[in-house]
Parts: C-alpha cells; sequence; structure tokens
C-alpha cells in the first residue's frame, strides 16, 4: 500500500485518462472553466513549483481561503504534489476568526479570492512569521505561468503524508483533524468502494489505473456544498481519484434553479448536497415548474450528509425521482463515513445501517450490545484519524484505546437496535437538559420542521427558573402563507411525534434561520437569537 498517497493516487490517474474530463466550474454569470485531466495537472503542477518558490516544503500548511473553483482543487494537488498539507479556511470568517485560525494551524502561505485578499492580509500579519498571501485573480494567473508544468521532484510521499480538515466550530473553536492520506482516502474518498454501486475497493496504483480505464458506474458528480467543508471535498475528490469529473459551482449562496439546470446539462449521475437546508428549495422548484421541465433522466443518486434528511424531504425527492437512489450519509469529520439512514425508531431518533468498526460505548466503557437499550456514545475504529493538531488532550478524550482498540467519539449519542442498526440520537454538546431529561434537538427540529408551513427550524436549550433550561424553537416559515402558525399550533403539530416534555416552550420567529455554507445548523447563533428573543428584544410566539 506504499502508493496510496493523493499526489500519487491522482498522477496515476492523469496517466491512464489524460485527455478524459476532470473539472467543470459553473456560475450563473456563464462564465465555465473546463479542464481534462491532463490540463488540471498541469496547472496543480505550475501551482507547486509556486508553493516551493516561496519556501513552502513537506509537513508545512498552505491555507485554501477560497470560493468552489478550480483554484480550490489545484491549492490542494499542488500542496500534495510537495508533501504539504490543505487547510480548509472558512470564506465567511472575520478577522479575528482568521486570525485564530492562522495561528492555530500555522500557515505558511495562503491563497485567497480577490475580495477576501484585505481580510487575509490583516490576519497573515498578526503572525509572527512570515505567510505570503496568493491571490486568485491575475496575479495568479502569472504566477503559474512563470513556472514550469512538469511534475515536482518530492522523495517520501507515502501513505503517511497529511490530510487536514479544520472543523466548522459551530459549537466551539475550529480544531484541525489530521488523517494519513491512506486513511481517509480508504475511510470516505473512494479507495474504499461501494459494493451496493458496482465499485471495487482499492489496493493498489495498480487499481486505480484500472478503475480509471474502466467505464466508471458513477461518472459525473455534481458537488453542491461548499469545498472548504469535509463532505464537499470529499466527494469532489472522490470523483477526481476515481478518474471521473466533479462539477461545481462557482456562485455564493445556492440557487435551486441552476443548480438543476446544471445537472441536467452536465448529465451528473451524483449530486451531493447536505440536508433540507439544500434538499427543500430544490423540491420546491421541482413542484413548481414540473419535474418534466428539468431533464434529470441521467442522475442515479441524490446523495446528502453532515445534516439528516427529514422523512418528509427524503419522501418528496422519491415521488418526484423515483429512479434516482436518496442516500442520506452519516459521519463527522473525526470518522470520515460511517453509514446510511435506514428509519427510525419509536423514539424517532433516526436509524442508521453503519459500515464495520461501528459500535456504541456505554457510560461504564463497555461495548454496548444489540437490543440492551443502554445510550452511550458512537464510536468507530479502522481507518480513523491521528487526532487534533496541537491538542494532546482533546486527542485522547475523542481518540481513547477501549479493550485494545483504539476509536473516534466526536460526540454523538446513539444506541444498539437488537437488529444491530444504531438509532442516533445527536450530540450531546447540544443536548438540552430540562428538568432532568436530555432532549436531542435534531429530533425536535425534525418534528417542526414536517410541519408544512415550517421552512426551517433550529431548537436550543435557554434559562428557565423552574426546569433550569427550556426547549426554544428558532423558526423560519415559509414564505407567502395565509396564516402563520404561532407557539401553540407547532407545539399540537409535535404531539404526535414526540413525548410532551420535548415540545418546545417558547418560540422565536425569524426571517431567515443561520446556517453554515454546508448547511449545519448554527447553534450559537440560535441560542444568542433565542435569549435576545426571550429578554423582550424580539417578538416570540
Amino acid at each position: 500500500m506504499a502508493g496510496l498517497n493523493f499526489a500519487d493516487i491522482f498522477e496515476t490517474v492523469v496517466d491512464t485518462t489524460p485527455d478524459a474530463p476532470a473539472l467543470v466550474v459553473r456560475a450563473t454569470a456563464g462564465d465555465e472553466v473546463r479542464l481534462t485531466f491532463a490540463e488540471l495537472d498541469a496547472r496543480a503542477n505550475r501551482l507547486a513549483h509556486v508553493f516551493t518558490a516561496a519556501g513552502v516544503g513537506p509537513g508545512d500548511h498552505i491555507g485554501c481561503h477560497l470560493y468552489d473553483g478550480n483554484q480550490y482543487v489545484e491549492a490542494n494537488l499542488a500542496a500534495f504534489k510537495i508533501r504539504a498539507v490543505p487547510v480548509n479556511v472558512n470564506f465567511r470568517y472575520v478577522d479575528e476568526e482568521l486570525e485564530y485560525l492562522f495561528d492555530n494551524a500555522d500557515l505558511r502561505l495562503l491563497v485567497t479570492e480577490p475580495d477576501l485578499e484585505a481580510r487575509a492580509e490583516r490576519a497573515a500579519k498578526c503572525l509572527t512569521w512570515d505567510c505570503p498571501v496568493v491571490v486568485a485573480d491575475d496575479r495568479y494567473e502569472a504566477l503559474l505561468a512563470a513556472q514550469p508544468d512538469t511534475r515536482p521532484e518530492t522523495p517520501g510521499r507515502g501513505p503517511d503524508d497529511l490530510y487536514g480538515l479544520w472543523t466548522g466550530g459551530t459549537t466551539g473553536m475550529p480544531k484541525g483533524v489530521m488523517w494519513r492520506h491512506e486513511d481517509i482516502y480508504l475511510s470516505v474518498v473512494g479507495g474504499g468502494g461501494n459494493p451496493a454501486l458496482g465499485i471495487a475497493p482499492v489496493a493498489t496504483l495498480e487499481d486505480v489505473a484500472a478503475r480509471a480505464a474502466a467505464d466508471y458506474p458513477i461518472p459525473g458528480a455534481l458537488t453542491l456544498c461548499p469545498l472548504m467543508h469535509g463532505g464537499g471535498w470529499w466527494i469532489a475528490f472522490s470523483a477526481l481519484l476515481s478518474g471521473t469529473y466533479n462539477v461545481l459551482i462557482r456562485d455564493l449562496g445556492f440557487d435551486p434553479e441552476f443548480a438543476l439546470r446544471v445537472m441536467a446539462e452536465e448529465e451528473v449521475r451524483v449530486v451531493m448536497t447536505i440536508g433540507d437546508a439544500y434538499a427543500r428549495p430544490i423540491i420546491d422548484h421541482l413542484e413548481a415548474d414540473g419535474v418534466a421541465v428539468h431533464d434529470l433522466s441521467k442522475l442515479l443518486v441524490y446523495g446528502s450528509g453532515g445534516a439528516i434528511l427529514s422523512p418528509s424531504m427524503k419522501e418528496s425527492l422519491n415521488r418526484l425521482l423515483p429512479h434516482v437512489i436518496v442516500m442520506d450519509g452519516f459521519g463527522a469529520s473525526e470518522t470520515g463515513g460511517q453509514g446510511s439512514l435506514v428509519g427510525q425508531n419509536e423514539d424517532g431518533a433516526p436509524v442508521f445501517q453503519m459500515g464495520t468498526g461501528n459500535v456504541v460505548i456505554a457510560e461504564d466503557g463497555t461495548l454496548c450490545s444489540a437490543g440492551d437499550g443502554r445510550m452511550g456514545m458512537l464510536a468507530t475504529s479502522g481507518h480513523i484519524p491521528l487526532g487534533y493538531y496541537k491538542d494532546e488532550a482533546k486527542t485522547a478524550a475523542t481518540f481513547p484505546v477501549v479493550d485494545g482498540v483504539r476509536y473516534a467519539i466526536p460526540g454523538d449519542m446513539a444506541k444498539m437496535l437488537s437488529d444491530g442498526t444504531i438509532a442516533v440520537y445527536g450530540r450531546g454538546s447540544v443536548s438540552i437538559n430540562s428538568g432532568g431529561e436530555k432532549i436531542f434537538p435534531e429530533e425536535v427540529e425534525k418534528a417542526l420542521k414536517s410541519h408544512p408551513a415550517v421552512f426551517d427550524a433550529i431548537v436550543v436549550g435557554t434559562p428557565s427558573d423552574r426546569w433550569g433550561s427550556q426547549v426554544t424553537a428558532v423558526v423560519q416559515l415559509r414564505t407567502g402563507l395565509e396564516v402563520n402558525p404561532g407557539l401553540d399550533e407547532l407545539r399540537e403539530h409535535c404531539r404526535a411525534h414526540l413525548a410532551g416534555y420535548k415540545l418546545p416552550r417558547e418560540a422565536v420567529f425569524v426571517d431567515s434561520v443561520r446556517r453554515s455554507p454546508s448547511g449545519k445548523p448554527d447553534y450559537r447563533w440560535a441560542r444568542d437569537v433565542a435569549v435576545a428573543a426571550l429578554e423582550g428584544s424580539l417578538t416570540t410566539g
């Protein structure tokens, strides 16, 4: 397995199918970028020489402060080619957040957008070392043109080279999850294969070449979630490292009508989204326009990860696109892909068919057995990260050794059901303790979003003199409603899905629910909004 290194895998694909399409970047303004594997390789080689000329070498960290586009892909590939580590930098971060991340990640160089340049330069100047900023405009192209397109000579490449994923920080400061190339490739970036889709696992570079040369079962992927988040990056690079093409949309924000147009025009077989934040507007457009308006006959898989699809959303997708497999995946930055949604249990918790190595560890440190009814922490073993960057304490807590096996335990509460599936109740870090009862926001959010008037919702705990903490819903209603539901109506609707103690005791109605660009709920924002509302600065239901 000495060759399972991202740079070696990509170059093997390039050498096998140099003229095949590799990357398509679309924008609503009409701009397009289309690169074959050979063209993408040449540009990544030039950028790798730019990095080397700037003093970046093996093990150094390169920040990718970029929107979705060819520059993001090129920066990652160039970093891998010289054994450096690309670092995802959220383009929505403000100065203070950037200063923290630049320092925490020890950035040695940054690639950024023209409209983000000033912000990036200010953060870079706060470091005690030099961190050059490369701007992805004409200056970027000039730097590339000045360098050769030959592959850099980088001795020592191997499976132990590092991939870093800095978490979004929605419940705390971002932290870097560090993976070996081989582990993340086999866990979630395509190397592990997918028997259900007829995709064999990879063990050698010869397997990589054979896959690239074959008629890949699922050609073409549209990645709608940003590359700066794990789910989007994993799907995009799964396509590129398998010898098929990936499509990106350059625009900020999400335009469902344009996304549907791109799906049809690029004839993608896979589309990757995250939860209801993407599914609901797509469904609304399909229903309003009529499915026939959008030729999605080539689409085979509608994927969602990072945030669970509500049952009503999944039912609508299955109804509107009966020929498409709706895959609701489960995983985390610290685990990679873990399983697929198969239903829900009597508590209303989502139930997943988990892959090999997934277990539930009870509070006493023992492994839960199927059907024993105990709540514990979901854990996975096998191809997992090395740990968190520069944080031995968090690494020890999240990646403990139990009975001689090293596990990743990112924080999801779960139960092992009698048939071997696993019910997941959500992150303990955002759970609500109300009068001694533990309530998981995700199950309340799911019940709320099944109401026809609710567009989106985030549930948080707010202070209560009686209960210690109470369930408060931050709700975005659909536009154009003749009558808006109030708290009482929402509570009555949820009563059919939830025990009484889980019902929202307050509701705050907002114009727009804030989520990360990947669709994940921003619980810190929601709690701030809810607390302010209950103190009288906003109107509650």
